[in-house]
């Protein structure tokens, strides 16, 4: 028995060391594909505040249940965005030997404070900041190769 139990919290001791060496395995995610979820997540947040304005003006509860589910929505999607700049780019992928590195840390914490503002109202004018908060990353962070590779990616979606 206490072989067992010794063998038993092993496996679970080895199993934690394996999978906490970082939050997210090596080599799944590719950075295109987490920018193309950023673009995706801005887009629903747009069609969200667009929504919420317009269910905003009626008062049957059918509108006041598509109006909560709306709001639901683009605070995923706003999260989502904050998450994937904080524990994959700003974690992980901006490195302090990057040429544009201050310029990559910038314009991330702009883009974070500008999706913050996202969740806060429904101002779309805040949508329209964060994607160009987030086309002046790509010229910073994506070489020429990188911007092609993306546009290819968008394009076969």
């Amino acid at each position: 028995m206490i072989i067992f139990f010794r063998l038993f919290l092993v496996t679970i001791l080895y199993h934690i060391f394996l999978f906490a060496h970082c939050q997210i395995p090596c080599g799944i995610y590719s950075d295109a594909m987490q920018i193309i979820q950023i673009q995706e997540d801005l887009s629903t947040i747009e069609k969200a505040m667009g929504m919420i304005n317009s269910l905003s003006e009626k008062s049957d509860p059918q509108s006041f249940n598509q109006l909560n589910r709306w709001i639901v929505s683009k605070e995923k999607h706003a999260q989502n965005i904050q998450d994937i700049i904080s524990e994959y780019f700003l974690t992980q992928r901006i490195k302090q030997s990057s040429k544009n590195y201050e310029n990559e840390l910038i314009t991330l914490h702009q883009l974070l404070v500008s999706v913050m503002k996202c969740k806060q109202n429904v101002n779309e004018a805040n949508v329209r900041k964060s994607n160009e908060l987030l086309d002046n990353f790509l010229k910073l962070y994506f070489d020429e190769h990188g911007i092609n590779h993306l546009k290819k990616l968008k394009s076969d979606s």
